[in-house]
């Protein structure tokens, strides 16, 4: 049931803008990285001539966090409109798909389009390095996975969290005002407790133990996903 309602989700993104984000959120970082490195490149390269590769994969994690709030804010609330924009909720709903089934096709369809983003960052990555030069040094590919998929299953509370609020509301101010809200505070994570989970993203790729808060923003998300679910089987929608 869940792969049916996915495929027609899939289906319904077409022509909605949902792609463009898709590619905006690592290919904007990817420019702005190009950018910073061309205009300071030979004080960079001196700065990080030990480990080239390491400089860059710094300078780029430190704006995933907040790429992945905004993106995954903005690919939920699109992916909501879909159905509320056209009062179509009513007629998904009356078709003979569990409401659970409904909720999960679209969480995977959001989290299969962010995981896109995260796959073309890596490879943004390795193209930028290249194109400056740092193929002298050896390519660290875990780390270069590392970067945006590490962060992404610490970010995991935050996107299960707004897809459940963009799906629950026709009117899009709060999701959105929340999301928000929470991508301008994330450059601010490390100064957060460990205990906070606007941390984990940072701390998913600078701590000692990186993989411990991956582990937990999946934990905690999937948690945040239950009583979503729940929740969206028993409300009335418009």
């Amino acid at each position: 049931m869940m792969w049916r309602a996915l495929s027609a989700d899939w289906l319904k993104i077409r022509g909605k803008g949902i792609w463009f984000l898709v590619f905006l959120g690592p290919v904007g970082l990817i420019a702005m990285q190009g950018l910073n490195f061309g205009l300071r490149y030979d004080y960079l390269r001196g700065q990080y001539q030990a480990d080239l590769w390491d400089g860059l994969l710094s300078n780029i994690a430190s704006f995933v966090p907040i790429a992945l709030y905004l993106g995954g804010t903005l690919v939920s609330s699109l992916i909501a409109n879909v159905e509320h924009q056209t009062s179509a909720w009513k007629q998904l709903l009356a078709l003979p798909v569990p409401r659970t089934a409904v909720f999960m096709a679209k969480l995977l369809l959001c989290l299969l389009l962010l995981a896109v983003s995260c796959l073309l960052l890596s490879a943004g990555t390795i193209v930028l390095g290249l194109l400056l030069g740092f193929g002298v040094q050896p390519i660290p590919y875990t780390d270069v996975l590392r970067i945006g998929f590490a962060a992404y299953a610490a970010a995991m509370p935050v996107i299960a969290l707004q897809l459940w609020l963009s799906l629950s509301s026709r009117n899009q101010t709060l999701p959105v005002s929340v999301g928000l809200t929470l991508s301008l505070l994330s450059p601010f994570g490390l100064f957060f407790s460990e205990w906070v989970p606007l941390s984990w993203p940072d701390l998913a790729w600078s701590a000692s133990r990186p993989w411990l808060f991956s582990g937990a923003g999946l934990l905690l998300g999937l948690l945040v996903l239950f009583p979503g679910a729940l929740h969206f089987a028993r409300k009335d929608v418009d």
